[in-house]
């Protein structure tokens, strides 16, 4: 069969009818990529192409490889080339798009060939670097050392790299670059940005550099979402069989996209992603989006699962096809979170409406117990700031957001603990819940404790609604909070989950 190479589109090969080839046209490396993974493939080298596919850039992604082994390899056996699948619900319609992205020039890898990866800082035509390393990657190394070749670390790499740009150039300040991680940290740009000045002075690399990282290079901050399901391993067969032709970098993702970029909005000339449809938003202040992002998409999931999972669900789309917690959601997301934002209606009415096409993606198999891992921190950080806006804005307390706190103490039911998990029981059947070991140990005496009553019922509310070290605060201070908990989560207890949902969803309609 024949392999995706340059070679295959210069050719005469009968490509799919629904496939678009892009153009693979010669073009100067003004982007250096770290990190050859499936997100950057199906997010960043994909929006470069349909810059370059409408001449608005004319550029090509060089990758890096940011640790030893990789893909780097393969992406250069198929010179840069992979087909990209973007398939979900969009408009109301399932949409499938398939196209072979060419925006990669090739790959480096550094652990064997360092000093091709240093003469790329030579290159007068680079003028962006994009990275995503994991969460874990924007780290101080204080092992790295600048000697190493290369340093273990992404910013040790990226420092080294910075200070042969800067002495090739002659610290000239045209040759500066816009980096922009993609990483899912808080202020990624400002983190990275922090960690290179900081090996830059241990390394005593001169003021004269660190006076040039500081001004004519830009530092962004970002936010990155498209859920990406990677190389299709059990579809892999028969979408060879359409392509015809061997890939082994499919990739797949959903085709929802966002990428909002804090920084000087002239930078946006120079990306114009905007101009070709993408969803890139460029703001001198992104936090109102990472804030949306966070109480809308995340809170959703976080007040949804365990309730739906005790409900008798198992994915996100079962939970998107069952009117009832489809109501229960939307009800949390449009009349209880939108409220207590401060974007345009609209804007957060339009990002609502898109995550749930998202949810209702037939494409993507989202388990509820995978989205359950960590839950009460994540209900801390993505829930308990809606209720608290909302009783400050509403003088009243959300009833499906404080319903989801009921279930969570209700998804948290265990009197076991066997290797790192607490074992709950739904309809006979054991499953993990997974948290920090203090968390699950607080569960299981307090479920050991209970003897079904409602009196015991309000102990254990208040016992954990009282856990200052796992909400920051005393939840039970919050006026009528302990008592409608405790009675949501004794109808759960008593009627169970189906029945006690029914009645809240018809609470908020009355």
């Amino acid at each position: 069969m024949a392999k995706l190479n340059a070679e295959l589109l210069k050719g005469n090969f009968n490509f799919p009818s629904d496939l678009k080839v892009s153009s693979n046209k010669e073009l100067p490396e003004k982007v250096l990529q770290f990190g050859e993974g499936n997100f950057l493939r199906a997010f960043v080298d994909w929006q470069f192409n349909q810059l370059n596919e409408n001449n608005l850039f004319n550029g090509k992604v060089v990758v890096v490889q940011p640790i030893e082994h990789g893909l780097v390899d393969i992406l250069n056996e198929q010179d840069g080339l992979y087909t990209l699948l973007l398939r979900g619900i969009q408009n109301g319609k399932v949409v499938e798009n398939k196209e072979i992205i060419t925006s990669i020039s090739r790959g480096i890898n550094p652990y064997k060939n360092f000093s091709e990866y240093l003469k790329c800082a030579e290159n007068p035509d680079l003028r962006v670097i994009i990275s995503n390393t994991t969460e874990a990657g924007i780290a101080y190394n204080p092992n790295d050392k600048f000697e190493d070749t290369p340093p273990a670390s992404f910013p040790g790499k990226l420092t080294v790299f910075l200070y042969e740009r800067f002495k090739s150039f002659e610290g000239d300040n045209t040759k500066g670059l816009i980096i922009i991680p993609c990483e899912l940290i808080d202020r990624n740009g400002d983190n990275l940005k922090r960690i290179v000045i900081q090996l830059a002075n241990k390394w005593d690399l001169g003021s004269d550099f660190v006076f040039w990282l500081e001004n004519a290079n830009y530092f962004l901050n970002t936010l990155v979402d498209r859920i990406v399901t990677g190389y299709p391993r059990d579809e892999i067969q028969q979408l060879t069989k359409q392509l015809g032709y061997e890939d082994k970098l499919i990739n797949t993702g959903e085709i929802f996209h966002l990428w909002v970029i804090e920084g000087d909005k002239k930078l946006a000339e120079e990306l114009p992603f905007t101009k070709v449809g993408l969803n890139v938003i460029w703001t001198d202040d992104m936090t109102p989006y990472r804030t949306r992002k966070v109480r809308i998409l995340n809170g959703a999931h976080t007040m949804t699962v365990l309730a739906a999972y005790l409900y008798g669900k198992d994915t996100v789309k079962e939970c998107m096809d069952d009117d009832i917690i489809r109501t229960y959601m939307n009800k949390g997301i449009f009349e209880e979170i939108i409220p207590t934002l401060d974007l345009p209606q609209n804007e957060l009415e339009e990002f609502a409406a898109a995550v749930g096409e998202r949810f209702a993606n037939p494409f993507i198999k989202h388990y509820l117990l995978s989205i359950s891992l960590n839950s009460t921190s994540k209900f801390k950080t993505r829930v308990l700031p809606s209720i608290l806006e909302y009783i400050h804005r509403k003088g009243k307390l959300p009833k499906i957001l404080t319903f989801s706190l009921a279930a969570l103490i209700a998804f948290y039911r265990g009197t076991k603990i066997e290797e790192t998990a607490l074992i709950g029981s739904r309809a006979g059947n054991d499953y993990k819940i997974n948290d920090d070991i203090p968390v699950l140990e607080m569960f299981k005496q307090l479920w050991s404790e209970f003897d079904g009553s409602k009196e015991a019922t309000e102990k254990l509310v208040r016992c954990v609604l009282g856990k200052t070290d796992m909400w920051g605060t005393d939840l039970n201070s919050i006026e009528d909070f302990t008592a409608t908990v405790t009675g949501y989560l004794y109808n759960i207890l008593t009627r169970g989950m189906k029945e006690a949902i029914r009645e809240v969803v018809k609470d908020c309609n009355d």
